[in-house]
């Protein structure tokens, strides 16, 4: 019995450490896909839509058989009726017996403009919330996209400081037996000195921008911050993709989510017209009662069953249904005004990312180009400095060259896949049919 107390111990103690070394190995598609199923914003938008389900069930059981029973007890405490038929005779005295019955009362809606046009808004209703939910998985989704290839990008800047801190310390420790023996000037070892500690400051900093990048991308997935996060997909591999993507200048506005919601919101806009016509029908209802008398009176008339019908018909409202209709066309002719212009925004900002993606690709084509040069370049000058026939001043001002050029090729590579993100979700294209919940 003790051992099993101990080992239940230190499986207490330990099971902190399992879960904080916890591994999670995804490429593009699969962190798209876990976060459609884990981030919390899509399982609210989730749970919104089982919401709108249940009241749409709750809408139609508003004009489904109604039953319900009551039950009562009245006592007069002893109270009586006195009547006198003869003036010279005494009066008579009838006294109050306690009473009490119990009532089943059954109702069932026979027609009802309202409630079928409510019951047809529920159903639109619960298609918006779906529309809705998919918007919420587009967004979160394009914010995984950005942070995945944020940390492609941070991952890659801190490869290259580390390699070309690596190479200026090889290349300092190499100068300092060349000061000793006076080959060099102490000058050339100390400019060597402040490049490398710079370079050293740039990837501490450098290494907390990875962290806080995988950490937005942890919040972003769905998983705890202690998770480990590997990345299957490489920077390279990404770009070979995003450049065999054919651009096609035709524009799907329908494929838009934020037009599908305008779409929903009109749907449901146009039931609010057939709403208030409907208040210009009558509602008929039907119902069946059964009284039991438990306690019975003297003097007792009242039917056990009953049944009858019930109709109420709208006769003159002063104009206000009239009102409440014209109103409801005039919603309808803003909605239209209001989707029209959506059609043109969006028309306008798929050309305007299109402008951007192009520019983008043209940037990333010239830095690539500069980037290959810088690095060329620095390696001569490298050797150029082993050889002894180039300063240090100039070593570090070629390293500063090389660094530009190595950021400005990986910021303009960003700028591509964030200008491909922005075109694909403006498209409705990152997620996929498998992907959806």
């Amino acid at each position: 019995m003790r051992r099993k107390q101990i080992i239940l111990l230190i499986a207490l103690l330990i099971s902190p450490f399992i879960r904080a070394q916890e591994k999670v190995s995804l490429g593009l598609e699969d962190a798209k896909a876990y976060a459609v199923q884990f981030n919390k914003n899509i399982l609210n938008s989730s749970l919104a839509v089982q919401k709108s389900q249940e009241q749409l069930r709750e809408t139609i059981a508003a004009g489904l058989p109604q039953m319900n029973a009551t039950a009562d007890y009245n006592n007069a405490l002893g109270a009586e009726i006195t009547f006198q038929l003869d003036p010279n005779g005494p009066p008579a005295k009838i006294p109050i017996n306690p009473t009490s019955t119990f009532n089943l009362r059954a109702t069932q809606l026979i027609f009802s403009a309202n409630y079928i046009v409510g019951v047809q808004t529920s159903k639109l209703y619960e298609q918006l919330m779906q529309t809705s939910q998919l918007k919420t998985e587009q967004e979160i989704v394009s914010q995984v996209v950005s942070s995945y290839y944020t940390v492609l990008i941070a991952d890659e800047s801190l490869k290259i400081l580390y390699n070309n801190v690596d190479n200026l310390q090889e290349i300092y420790e190499k100068t300092k037996p060349l000061v000793e023996f006076g080959v060099m000037e102490k000058i050339e070892l100390d400019q060597l000195s402040v490049q490398v500690n710079t370079l050293l400051n740039t990837l501490k900093s450098a290494e907390r921008q990875l962290e806080f990048s995988k950490n937005m991308l942890r919040y972003q997935l769905g998983v705890s911050s202690e998770t480990e996060l590997e990345l299957t997909d490489s920077l390279d591999k990404i770009m070979e993709q995003v450049s065999q993507n054919a651009q096609s200048d035709f524009f799907d506005i329908s494929e838009n989510i934020d037009f599908q919601l305008k779409q929903a919101e009109g749907e449901i806009q146009k039931k609010q017209v057939y709403m208030q016509k409907a208040n210009y029908l009558p509602t008929i209802s039907g119902y069946y009662s059964y009284t039991y008398k438990i306690l019975k009176p003297n003097f007792d008339m009242s039917p056990k069953n009953m049944m009858g019908l019930q109709m109420s018909v709208p006769i003159f409202s002063s104009g206000e249904r009239r009102s409440k209709v014209r109103q409801a066309n005039i919603d309808i002719e803003t909605y239209n005004n209001e989707k029209k212009l959506l059609q043109d925004q969006l028309q306008l900002q798929y050309n305007q990312l299109v402008f951007n993606l192009k520019n983008a690709q043209e940037n990333y084509e010239n830095q690539s180009k500069n980037v290959e040069v810088s690095r060329e370049v620095i390696r001569q000058y490298r050797q150029k400095f082993d050889q002894g026939i180039m300063s240090s001043l100039e070593l570090t001002t070629a390293d500063n060259n090389y660094l530009k050029a190595e950021s400005d090729y990986l910021q303009a590579t960003m700028q591509v896949l964030q200008a491909q993100n922005e075109l694909d979700k403006i498209k409705g294209e990152l997620i996929s049919t498998s992907q959806q919940q």
